[in-house]
Order: structure tokens, then C-alpha cells, then sequence
């Protein structure tokens, strides 16, 4: 997505009511917008979170008067859950309690709350419950499709669950054998299910894809609804979205070896081939955006 796009896209989708109209008026997949509505969302809550805070007290105040928690919400323009969690707090509810009001709205301690974390609920997929699971679930999905390739080329490789425990960051998947792509050999493969913008790949960069590179050497990390044209790739680390990946073949080669030695740590290779190395060539002409190594 170029970036001038990506940045109207940003700036209008605001509300859910937003995404379904631009996806409508634009032709564009919903998926797509509402993974960048999320992104939008979360960080201006957290940039807005303490001066929100420093409210509170007026807020209750406005609430004890009569307001709604939704209406305080749509005035300040911030999450109504994450607001509904503030007010509960500023009541003096305990911290567990207020997250089981939200899992459970009939446990919320008055009548006139319980209708009013319905209500927030509602009216927030992001922060609500059903809105962190959504993101679960699309993060199951992307795994799911990166295993579902690595198995149907026959490339052996462990996952997190695999490796939990044996390193302090692991990819979600760690190859037994590497892959060659453009002379560049990739030893482990990340899964996000979602959009890489700017402010996305410094904060994957700085939290997981950096401490991978010093772990286990080069690899690639798969943004499956794209990344905005021009972003740049991080020595040692490739950016592929849906199209690349899946536009892949790779090729396995035979090499000489005297016999097949477990790897200390990781054991046996996953696949039919563990002594051959994979070669990733392209199965049709052309080189889809973001594909080519730094």
C-alpha cells in the first residue's frame, strides 16, 4: 500500500462505523482496515492513557451526575472499555474484580453498571474481550498459513511452543535447515497478522525481529495484510507479505554429508528431508513488492 493511502486510511478510520463504510465506498478488504483502525486505536490510547488518568476524578465525578461511561467515551474519543476499566478503578473496585466485570457484566456490583459495561462492550472491538480474541485468532491464522507452507514444501522446522523454554525469545518458526533466497540463508521465519507500517516494524524490530538476528542469524518476517511501500528492511532481516511468501517455491538440493547428526538442542529435523537444504526460487517471473533482501 503506497503511503499516501495508507495515511488517509489512518486518519479516517476512527470508529468501526468506519471501516465498513470505506470498505464499501472503496472496494478495500475489510480485514485490512480494520487491522489498521486497531493499530490506530491502541496507539492513541496509550499515548493518551495518563492524561486521560488525570481526569478521572472529574470524570466520576460527571459519571455520579448522571453521565454514561459511553458517552464520556465518544466525547473523549478514547476506547469506551478501556475508559469503563478507569472509572471501575477510580470507584475503588480491585483490579481483578473490574477485568470480571468485563468478562461478566451480570458481576458488576450495581444494576446501573452492569447495563453500562454492556453497552461498552458493545460498542468496543478493541479492547473489549471479543476484541483481544479476534486478535488471537487472526494471529492463529497467520501461524497456521506459515506452518501450512513449511509443511507443504517439506521444510523442517520448530515452533515456539517447540522451543519454549530453551531460549529467551524464540520465532514462531525456527528452521532445521536453512533457506536460501538470493544467496541470503534464512534460519528462521516470524508470523504477524497484521500491518506493517513505520511505527510497526520499529517496535517488532526493538522487541522480537532484533534479538532474533543475535539468536539464530538472518531471517524473514511475514506481515500477511501487506506493509506500506518504502518501508525498509533491517540488515538480516527480510519483509514478505502474503503474496511473496506464497508465491515461493522452494527447491530442495542434495548436499554431501556423512550422515544426518541431530542438532544438540533442537533434535531431529521435522520433514522428510533433514539433510538437504532448501533453495527458495520463484515460481513465476516478476518479484513482488518488499521481497528482494537489504
Amino acid at each position: 500500500m503506497d503511503r499516501e493511502t495508507y495515511r488517509r486510511y489512518y486518519d479516517l478510520l476512527r470508529t468501526p462505523e468506519d471501516v465498513d463504510r470505506l470498505a464499501t465506498a472503496d472496494h478495500v478488504d475489510r480485514e485490512l482496515l480494520f487491522i489498521i483502525h486497531t493499530q490506530r486505536v491502541s496507539r492513541d490510547a496509550t499515548r493518551r492513557f495518563y492524561v486521560v488518568k488525570r481526569q478521572m476524578p472529574r470524570l466520576v465525578g460527571q459519571w455520579r451526575h448522571g453521565k454514561r461511561i459511553l458517552e464520556l467515551a465518544r466525547e473523549l474519543d478514547f476506547p469506551p472499555v478501556l475508559l469503563g476499566q478507569m472509572v471501575l478503578r477510580e470507584l475503588q473496585l480491585p483490579r481483578k474484580q473490574v477485568w470480571g466485570c468485563f468478562l461478566d457484566p451480570a458481576s458488576a456490583p450495581t444494576v446501573r453498571l452492569q447495563s453500562e459495561v454492556r453497552e461498552l462492550l458493545a460498542n468496543d472491538l478493541v479492547y473489549s474481550p471479543q476484541g483481544m480474541e479476534l486478535q488471537r485468532e487472526r494471529g492463529r491464522i497467520g501461524e497456521a498459513r506459515l506452518y501450512g507452507w513449511l509443511d507443504k514444501h517439506s521444510i523442517p522446522y520448530k515452533t515456539e511452543k517447540d522451543l519454549r523454554g530453551k531460549y529467551p525469545k524464540t520465532p514462531d518458526a525456527l528452521l532445521e535447515q536453512p533457506i536460501i533466497f538470493y544467496g541470503q540463508k534464512l534460519q528462521w521465519i516470524e508470523s504477524k497478522a497484521n500491518f506493517g507500517d513505520d511505527v510497526e516494524l520499529r517496535k517488532n524490530l526493538r522487541r522480537q525481529l532484533g534479538p532474533y538476528t543475535e539468536l539464530f542469524g538472518e531471517g524473514a518476517v511475514v506481515y500477511w495484510h501487506g506493509f506500506v511501500d518504502g518501508a525498509e528492511s533491517p540488515p538480516g532481516i527480510l519483509l514478505w507479505d502474503a503474496t511473496t511468501i506464497e508465491g515461493l517455491t522452494p527447491e530442495v538440493e542434495p548436499r554431501r554429508v556423512a550422515a544426518h547428526v541431530a542438532h544438540p538442542t533442537l533434535g531431529h529435523a521435522r520433514g522428510p528431508h533433514p539433510e538437504r537444504t532448501p533453495e527458495v526460487r520463484r515460481s513465476a517471473p516478476g518479484e513482488p513488492a518488499g521481497a528482494r533482501p537489504p
